[in-house]
This record gives structure tokens, sequence and C-alpha cells, in this order.
């Protein structure tokens, strides 16, 4: 093993107030599956097994990503919604996110080729230009030519990590360069109308200046608010660092915001938060149906929390929002939860069309993710419910999977900071 170095060190300072006490600054990931007992031979083995059905497992029952030939670019893939038949910018990010961590170089640039050409929007004529297009047919037609923020943020991030990890190339390659122009694009895309291929849209930037907080979408023409669990702190505090200067205190301050935020948009019995909520943090309902409860988007918001705890520890309310959420599911029943429910904790009733499983296997995971910050007894329980839990397959394996495999990289320990010159190396 390295030598321990913490990402402050080699950044070219000792750790100060501001980096908090996290990961960031000791260079120490918990291994919550190693507290309960479970070597790191198997760990591994579990992860790498995820990662292989996933990826390379049986195409019509397994895998959800798939190689798409070459251009002058070199090779492209895809991730697929298997269910829905489409490539979204979201599972396209997280993909780029698993490879980098998991140093599969290959995969990562193809899958940053097949979005670079088939859903960035680089006309500065078109209202979406600087952004990518939500969703796409497999062939890379697009479904939709408007952006979902929660896309654009894991690009970023994983392509800084990218840059860290393994250096900047040339073209679209220049991974650092091409984070700083998509972050900057962000904040100050400034508001555009025009036609698409769906009729007139009317874009602007990817954040809310005023409250600092990331939009639910760019399009606010039927109104301005966020999703929770497009929160991202810890992210943010990394672009505080890393982003362009001028953007810097800006992203600070977003960090601060979204704890401030986290409090106040979930419920102060159960921990749930809604699926869309408004700057404020009360819920906001529109005429989808789970726009104002704890739905699918909601299953991400804990985990976000509790990353922001294990690399920076800067918010103590963070692990009484990770206990409160997980005693609201144990009272569920931790083998028999269901996938919806109302703020207050009402079964929610309305088609499972994530996931196959119940409890359903993307929430198990995340529940598992908020024991990085829980202090409960049971946070062991939620881990082991994880780690119990098979690698989604079938119809619904998409939004599973990648829950799935990014949480089992969280509570590894796996998922890491890859700094400035390695400045995340493994430590014992």
């Amino acid at each position: 093993m390295f030598a321990a170095q913490t990402a402050a060190q080699v950044a070219g300072r000792t750790p100060a107030s501001n980096d908090g006490s996290g990961a960031f600054a000791t260079g120490k990931y918990r291994n919550v599956f190693a507290e309960s007992g479970h070597s790191r031979k198997e760990i591994s083995k579990k992860i790498e097994s995820a990662y292989r059905q996933l990826f390379r497992g049986d195409p019509q029952t397994q895998a959800i990503f798939f190689a798409a030939g070459k251009n002058a670019n070199g090779a492209l893939a895809y991730i697929t919604d298997w269910n829905n038949h489409d490539v979204r910018t979201e599972g396209m990010s997280y993909g780029m996110m698993i490879a980098v961590q998991l140093n599969k170089k290959k995969e990562f640039d193809a899958l940053w080729n097949w979005a670079k050409t088939y859903m960035y929007i680089s006309d500065p004529k078109h209202p979406s230009h600087g952004y990518f297009s939500w969703s796409c047919k497999t062939d890379g037609t697009p479904n939709e030519e408007t952006a979902a923020p929660d896309g654009e943020e894991y690009f970023v991030m994983s392509l800084y990590f990218a840059a860290n990890r393994w250096g900047n190339g040339a073209g679209i390659y220049d991974y650092k360069h091409e984070a700083d122009g998509l972050l900057t694009n962000m904040r100050h895309r400034t508001e555009q109308t025009g036609p698409t291929k769906f009729g007139m849209r009317t874009v602007t930037a990817e954040v809310n200046e005023e409250y600092k907080m990331i939009r639910f979408v760019p399009q606010i023409t039927r109104g301005d608010f966020t999703d929770p669990s497009y929160h991202l702190p810890a992210f943010y505090e990394l672009w505080a660092r890393w982003g362009p200067a001028a953007d810097r205190e800006f992203w600070a301050q977003a960090a601060e915001a979204s704890r401030d935020f986290f409090v106040r948009t979930v419920n102060p019995q159960t921990g749930l938060a809604p699926a869309y909520a408004n700057f404020d943090g009360t819920p906001h309902g529109n005429r989808f149906p789970q726009s104002a409860i704890f739905g699918y988007d909601s299953w991400r918001t804990a985990s976000n929390w509790s990353v922001d705890w294990s690399w920076w520890r800067k918010a103590p309310q963070e692990p009484q929002l990770s206990d409160r959420i997980q005693t609201f599911f144990w009272a569920q029943g931790i083998t028999s939860y269901g996938a919806l429910y109302t703020l207050d904790g009402k079964p929610f009733a309305g088609p499972n069309i994530e996931s196959a499983a119940s409890p359903p296997t993307g929430l198990v995971a995340t529940n598992a993710v908020a024991s990085l910050a829980a202090t409960n007894p049971r946070a062991k329980d939620f881990v082991e419910a994880l780690w119990n839990t098979p690698v989604p397959s079938g119809q619904l394996r998409y939004y599973d999977g990648m829950l799935y495999l990014m949480s089992l990289m969280h509570c590894a320990g796996e998922f890491r900071i890859w700094g400035p010159q390695r400045q995340s190396r493994r430590h014992d």
C-alpha cells in the first residue's frame, strides 16, 4: 500500500478548517462492509462481479453497457435504460463515474465519445447549446433536446477525476478543459429561445443564482424549482477547488446552500425528501404524480448527504438525517418496505416502474450508503441488506443496477476523490 497522503497535503497546503475532517482531509474512507466483517477479497469480488454483469453480461438480461462501433475519436459505447429503450445523460454520466473509479479508461472514453457525438448540442443558435440532450434513442436520435442537470453534474465530476487520475489527452479527451467548459455553461448560460426538433424551447443556466442551487431543468417556462436528489455538495466542494477560478466561491456557497436545503426539504419525522422541491425546501407539486412525494429520484437524496458527510464532515445535521430515514425504513420492515411513500410515511399507490425487487434494489442500495453518516446501531443491518442483494437483472435492471454498483463502491470505501497529482491514492 502507498503511504498515507491527504488530498489537502498533495494540493500543496496543510488541512485547513474549510477542508472539514472527512476523507478529503484525512485520505481515509470508511469501509462499512469491512466493519461488518467482510474481507477485502470478498468485497473486491462483489464489486467486480457487479461490474462484470452490468458491463459485460448477457445483452438481453444483464448488461446495460453496449459497444456501438467507432468514429474518428475512437470507440463508442452507451448505457441504456433497457425498459425504456433509451440512453440518458443520467446513465451515461453514472457509467463514466463508475469507469473512472474502477480504472476502466477504455470504457470511460467510449461513453464520453458517444455522449459528445450524439447528445451534445454544439450549435450556438440552438437554445440548449453547450448542454446535452437528456434522452436519446440507442441509435443517437434525440428524444428531447433539453438537458437534465444531474447528468451534467456527474459528467463534470467524472471528467475532473479522469483528468486527475489519467492525465489529459487531446480534443474531447482533454478532460479538464471539457469539465471547465461544461461547468461554466451550467452557471453562466444566458437565456435563449429558439426552435428544436420538438418545438420552441427557452433554456437558461442550470443553477438558480439567487438561491445558489441546481435547477430541475434549465427550461424554466413551466416553473423554476429543484430536485433534492440533484444536490451534490460533496462535488461542489471539489469544484470550489478545481473548477474555473471565477466561480469557485459560488460553488463553495452552493455546497452550504445544499446542506441547509437538505434539512428544510426532508420530512422532520420520516426523513423522506420529495422528488421535486421549491428552493425553500417545500414540496413542488405539479402534474407529475410523484412530484411532491418520496419518488424514484428521492432514493438518491440520502446517499448524497451521506457521501457529503463521508468526504467533508462539515454538516453535523447529516448524521441526524441518516438516522431519521433509516429509522423510518426499519419501522416499515427492512426486508419488505416499498418504493414510494408520501412524505409523512404512507405507502403511495402506483406502478413500480424502476425496480422488480421488493424492497427495491436501488433504494436498498442508497439506504446502505446512508450508513456512512448514520450513528444508530441498525445502520449495519442496512449495509448487510445491500450485501445480501443480488446484482439486478431483467427488464428493470438499469436504475437499480446503477445505484447498486455505485453504492457498493461507496460502502466499500472505493468511491474516492481523485485529485490533482493522484492525491487520493489508496491508504491502509
